[in-house]
């Protein structure tokens, strides 16, 4: 992954702001003229976007998509997490002065050849199994005060599966690094 620079992060978080703006109040997607970004916003890569009020979480989606620049990922994810969060009613026009945005922006995912190697904290995880598949975000851990297997195992709940799911070999395990940046990092 490219790195991102520091007027980057600004305009995706411009971004992201404008979409759910744009969805809370049952507008047309933003438009964005990516001329004034770098390398790193213009190149392909995944991107979740996390809607936060008050701390406590709005909704959080993603677009696993690689071969599409960042900041699209962070538009349409941003639309996705203000719109479809299935936990969540759509975001409303009230609710906007009070919403923190945070965009992560994945590596792509590699096999996780033994789960003793998986680093809470550090890395997401991904787990599959059959047509289950779920994802936790890096930041996840700090944020729950998880160690690895409760990380594991949180995984693979989220997936619909035994929570010990991750420990059996027809499981499917991949771990990515994500970049994090919020509105309140100034």
């Amino acid at each position: 992954m490219q790195p991102l620079a520091q007027s980057d992060r600004r305009e995706l978080l411009t971004l992201a702001r404008s979409a759910v703006e744009a969805t809370a109040r049952h507008q047309q997607k933003p438009g964005f003229d990516p001329a004034g970004l770098t390398a790193g916003a213009l190149a392909p890569a995944a991107a979740f976007v996390t809607i936060r009020q008050s701390g406590r979480l709005r909704g959080c989606i993603g677009m696993m998509r690689y071969d599409v620049p960042v900041w699209s990922n962070v538009r349409d994810s941003a639309i996705a997490a203000a719109r479809d969060d299935p936990r969540f009613e759509p975001v409303g026009p009230a609710e906007l002065p009070g919403l923190e945005i945070e965009i992560s922006v994945l590596e792509p995912p590699v096999p996780l050849p033994d789960a003793a190697l998986f680093e809470a904290g550090r890395h997401g995880i991904v787990v599959e199994r059959g047509s289950a598949r779920a994802l936790l975000l890096p930041q996840v851990a700090g944020e729950m005060g998880w160690g690895a297997s409760e990380m594991l195992e949180a995984v693979c709940r989220k997936a619909g599966l035994r929570s010990d799911a991750w420990r059996d070999g027809a499981t499917r395990l991949s771990v990515f690094e994500a970049v994090c940046f919020s509105t309140d990092e100034g």
